[in-house]
């Protein structure tokens, strides 16, 4: 595989790739996905992956479901967040997106999904429960404009929050973000809550791979990367994570290079 990689920095514990295509940024996030995956599965009779549902995944996870040699058969799959009042078959769904993109991919041991049609409370209670009862090996993740991780924007975010799945609003600006992503015709279309991991249910995974493409995310990525450490760019925590890597594109990278 031809390594394009224009810049390559560590800021704080973060490490950042900036690569001179969207799509070699992905194959080598995939790559590099994979290549922890065959180590861990070499160590321990199963894993547990988390994984991101947007459009800034799909490289990377294309990638990954190509990479050979991987015993899907001993990993088990979760994902990060869901709207709520979405059933898992709505086109909408991030449990449709990770179907169509990984989920329906590759044989898992298990998939773990988020039901968005469950009572929201409950429903957060069940999955938190199912992700301490399985700490998580490796977590596929994007940022987003706002510089959230899943959906922890800047006014729910908590670095040291006490529970592991909560129900959150969604503002304008990430509602948005679904309209620009193309998930969704109007903002009016955009459900107005959901249920994310919350960041120590990410942070604490042993890895994190964070894919970033597109110029909308230039100023998050700058902001996750150069500015301080707070919840006002839910992203930057990454900076603390022992083993944490963001992958960009010339154009999310742009202010790096």
């Amino acid at each position: 595989m031809e390594n394009s990689m224009m810049k390559h920095l560590t800021q704080e514990k973060l490490e950042v790739k900036v690569y001179a295509s969207r799509k070699e940024m992905g194959d080598n996030a995939g790559r590099e996905i994979a290549e922890t995956m065959r180590k861990l599965l070499a160590e321990r009779e199963e894993i547990h992956m988390i994984f991101a549902a947007a459009p800034s995944q799909n490289e990377t996870l294309a990638a990954l479901a190509a990479e050979p040699d991987i015993d899907w058969t001993r990993v088990n799959a979760y994902h990060m967040d869901e709207y709520v009042g979405l059933s898992g078959d709505s086109p909408q769904s991030f449990s449709t997106y990770l179907r169509e993109h990984i989920f329906g991919l590759v044989p898992f041991k298990s998939v773990n999904c988020i039901n968005g049609a469950a009572d929201a409370e409950e429903e957060c209670k069940r999955y938190g429960k199912l992700l301490a009862d399985h700490p998580v090996d490796i977590v596929c993740l994007g940022i987003g404009e706002n510089g959230h991780i899943a959906f922890n924007d800047p006014w729910v975010a908590d670095f040291d929050d006490p529970v592991k799945v909560k129900v959150v609003p969604l503002d304008e600006v990430c509602r948005n973000q679904q309209v620009h992503d193309g998930c969704f015709p109007t903002i009016d279309d955009v459900p107005k809550y959901a249920l994310t991991l919350t960041i120590p249910a990410l942070t604490c995974a042993a890895h994190m791979f964070c894919s970033v493409p597109a110029a909308t995310k230039r100023d998050a990525v700058r902001r996750t990367v150069t500015e301080e450490i707070t919840i006002d760019c839910p992203a930057s925590i990454m900076r603390k994570h022992p083993h944490a890597v963001l992958y960009c594109d010339p154009d999310s990278g742009a202010d790096l290079l």
